[in-house]
């Protein structure tokens, strides 16, 4: 970094920390880790940590506690991995709020925030712990430390899978590191238990040579068909051997874009139209969403090897254009799962975009980023990727 930048930067952190002459009480908030961060080697050639941070206020004063400051540290160590500051805190939220953003995130008394946090880890072995340090302000000036907010780093490695599809190109949408995306983003409150089932969901939607996920104009997306689409009908793969837990085939195809209702109650039936849900080991399940009508070719009971197809790109349940959504979780339902880290063995990394960009066949649509083949890596929010 240069000097000059870095003196900036110091600057900026030195205002937004308490000063020597301001006393530290201790923060009247609840901080907790509900799900222990599991770490994963992704397409960018490093590992993370994904998780969220609860933070719920009990402070009695009038008015808001506000957060100014977060730092993550591995274990007792000094130097934090991870400091978020100021207005930046807010990109931290599922949904941020609009407009201009204040000196940090504010929690009135008796509410919640979430934080999602994306972490970056160092070269070698993962951290066994994480601490987190929090300082807060409240609506009358007085500065709040909660200093000691700690999680385990699970040891369980990321389950390495082969591809759901084949060929390509596929492009990740929502996909893992974006916090904003529905799927990440998405708490799902059942029987008292909240968990994120699709905390590293894909949406994989199918490009051509020229990356676009449409084929000829439209006068608008709402005018195509689904096979319109470059991945429409493409073969669904089971990613490992597995046993066939739960299918459901007797959805029809829908209208792209068409209006949907939000089900009153959020399970695998509600949301993913035609479906397929595999144990592909202990503890560990893989769910197929959004499947061609009519194209599962398996059944409850059955199983099934890695690479045999078992389905077909398509357009049912909660989907507003034709793509496979596939994720994987600790349980074989939707709602009061969690949503587990994995790699794929091997695959092709063209570039990244976003799916929006990949709508008009009269746009170029350029990648950022350089080719490479990628081994034992997740797939990150918005790589195009090719597939054995």
């Amino acid at each position: 970094m240069p000097r000059f930048l870095g003196l900036v930067v110091g600057a900026l952190l030195c205002a937004l920390a308490p000063t020597r002459a301001e006393e530290i009480h201790q923060a009247q908030v609840e901080a907790r880790i509900p799900w222990r961060p599991r770490p994963v080697a992704a397409s960018d050639g490093r590992n993370h940590l994904a998780y969220e941070l609860h933070i719920t206020s009990f402070d009695s004063g009038d008015g808001p506690l506000t957060l100014e400051r977060l730092s993550v540290f591995a274990g007792k160590g000094a130097v934090p991995l991870l400091t978020v500051a100021g207005a930046d805190l807010a990109g931290l939220l599922a949904q941020p709020p609009g407009g201009e953003v204040g000196g940090g995130v504010a929690i009135e008394p008796g509410r919640r925030q979430v934080l999602f946090l994306w972490l970056t880890l160092p070269p070698g072995a993962p951290p066994v712990s994480l601490r987190h340090q929090l300082d807060f302000r409240t609506a009358q000036g007085q500065v709040q430390r909660a200093a000691a907010v700690t999680s385990a780093v699970a040891r369980a490695p990321a389950l390495e899978i082969g591809p759901p599809l084949r060929g390509g190109a596929w492009l990740a949408v929502e996909g893992p590191g974006n916090p904003h995306s529905h799927h990440w983003g998405s708490m799902v409150a059942v029987d008292g238990m909240l968990t994120i089932p699709q905390r590293f969901a894909i949406d994989w939607f199918g490009l051509d040579a020229a990356w676009h996920s449409l084929r000829g104009r439209h006068d608008s997306l709402s005018a195509t068909r689904d096979e319109d689409w470059v991945g429409y009908g493409a073969d669904v793969l089971a990613v490992a051997d597995g046993l066939v837990l739960d299918v459901r085939d007797d959805v029809p195809d829908g209208t792209p874009l068409a209006p949907q209702s939000v089900p009153d109650d959020l399970t695998a039936r509600t949301l993913y139209g035609n479906f397929i849900i595999l144990e592909i080991a202990p503890g560990v399940f893989a769910h197929y969403a959004h499947l061609r009508a009519g194209s599962v070719g398996v059944k409850a009971g059955d199983r099934v090897q890695a690479g045999a197809i078992i389905g077909r790109v398509g357009q049912t349940g909660a989907a507003g254009a034709p793509h496979l959504h596939f994720h994987l979780s600790d349980r074989s339902t939707f709602e009061q799962s969690e949503g587990l880290p994995f790699v794929i063995k091997a695959y092709t990394r063209r570039g990244k975009t976003n799916v929006e960009a990949t709508f008009d066949v009269d746009a170029p649509v350029t990648l950022e980023g350089s080719t490479h083949d990628v081994r034992h890596a997740m797939p990150l929010d918005g790589d195009v990727v090719r597939f054995p």
